[in-house]
């Protein structure tokens, strides 16, 4: 249960962050969202009865007041969830400097901005309960990060090398973290999502496809039989931060529908 937790999640105006956000309000939890547009940041707490705090996760400062939002609001911060992420399609030789630090400003960067400052609020607070973390931390990768990921792999480089980078950092933060603070990582795979549209339009566009027709192609080969839905990574997330994950940190869950077995 997720009643009475105090719940920041990043990149929570739409997709998966607005899922997760929603599932933990539904579950009775005081939610905190942030996104980098303000707007759609307003709405989408409007939309779960959360509070909204706009911020720019490659910002310190902006990670800072975050959680200093939600300790407010709460006394406490009991889950981090960074979920703040970007995606670009681009063939390896094609990318610059530019697309190369964009990528990894938000995807790495802003991970590890956010767990830092959520962190170091939670290692000065008492535990949840008796025998329990004082907090816990939850990193949104992606299958994308491990190895393999089929052909796309030549057109998102720099989004598989900052989703990689997203575990080594989830594996580091347990460990510097343990015993007070688990951290945990989900690895989903082929999201309904506007994310996923978009890449659907950019890789289409490059291998002269219609729109869909990548999307499909895709899907075909999950072998629970229907893409994923954001609320599938939602209900992963608050398994995290329940009771009954208290003795895992450091782990990696593939949340993708049997896509990649491990």
């Amino acid at each position: 249960m997720s009643e009475g937790l105090v719940v920041a999640v990043t990149g929570a105006g739409q997709g998966i962050g607005l899922a997760v956000a929603r599932r933990f309000a539904e579950r009775g939890a005081r939610v905190v969202v942030s996104d980098i547009d303000a707007d759609r940041c307003r709405h989408a707490a409007q939309q779960i009865g959360a509070l909204a705090v706009p911020g720019d996760v490659t910002r310190a400062e902006d990670c800072a007041a975050l959680v200093q939002q939600a300790v407010a609001a709460g006394g406490r911060l009991d889950v981090m969830v960074c979920n703040a992420g970007i995606m670009q399609l681009k063939p390896l030789l094609e990318l610059d400097g530019a697309d190369w630090d964009r990528m990894l400003g938000v995807n790495v960067k802003g991970c590890f901005l956010t767990l830092q400052a959520a962190a170091r609020q939670m290692l000065q607070q008492a535990p949840l309960a008796a025998g329990r973390p004082a907090g816990k931390i939850v990193t949104m990768a992606s299958i994308a990060g491990r190895s393999g990921a089929g052909p796309i792999a030549a057109v998102i480089p720099h989004y598989r090398a900052s989703k990689a980078a997203v575990l080594s950092l989830t594996q580091s933060a347990a460990i510097a973290f343990a015993p007070r603070l688990t951290v945990n990582a989900i690895c989903p795979g082929l999201v309904e999502s506007e994310m996923w549209r978009g890449m659907d339009r950019a890789w289409g566009a490059l291998q002269g496809l219609q729109e869909g027709q990548v999307w499909q192609q895709r899907i075909a080969g999950i072998p629970l039989g229907r893409p994923q839905r954001p609320e599938d990574v939602a209900d992963v997330a608050t398994f995290l931060a329940a009771p009954e994950s208290d003795y895992m940190t450091g782990q990696a869950l593939n949340v993708d529908g049997g896509l990649m077995m491990n």
